[in-house]
């Protein structure tokens, strides 16, 4: 979840593989009830009968948590109470968007291609190590 954008990814119904699916815009001034943002999250996990959905929880290197990882965790909770009956959890995402950005370059994407997708691909990177997790535990 950036300051700007979030990105979505989903997995195939066996959770073996993470897939990008959209890039939300953050409403930081919502007018409504619940910001669009979240709003568009509940409806993608509707359309797409997600079953769980996890959250980037940012944290240092060190592995401590800074104010970024308050506000996850704030807007992991506000998502929580918009996608009835879906668990919302939490997982590391340290180095996601720097791995995704890397990826992307090395498969030639530059500019304002990468900026728009850069989100997405980090909603990769963080749903597939969750769902790699998940398997060995």
């Amino acid at each position: 979840m950036g300051k700007v954008r979030v990105g979505v990814a989903w997995s195939d119904p066996d959770g073996i593989l993470a897939a990008p699916l959209e890039t939300v815009a953050r409403d930081r001034k919502p007018t409504g009830d619940i910001p669009t943002d979240i709003g568009r999250i509940a409806q993608l996990a509707a359309e797409h009968d997600v079953v769980e959905v996890v959250v980037g929880l940012p944290v240092t290197l060190r592995g401590t948590e800074s104010f970024a990882a308050i506000e996850a965790r704030e807007y992991a909770e506000l998502l929580a109470q918009n996608v009835s009956g879906v668990p919302v959890n939490m997982t590391d995402e340290r180095l996601t968007t720097a791995v995704a950005s890397r990826r992307l370059t090395e498969r030639g994407v530059k500019g304002k291609r990468k900026r728009a997708v850069v989100d997405q691909a980090a909603a990769v990177e963080i749903l597939q190590h969750w769902l790699d997790k998940q398997r060995k535990a």
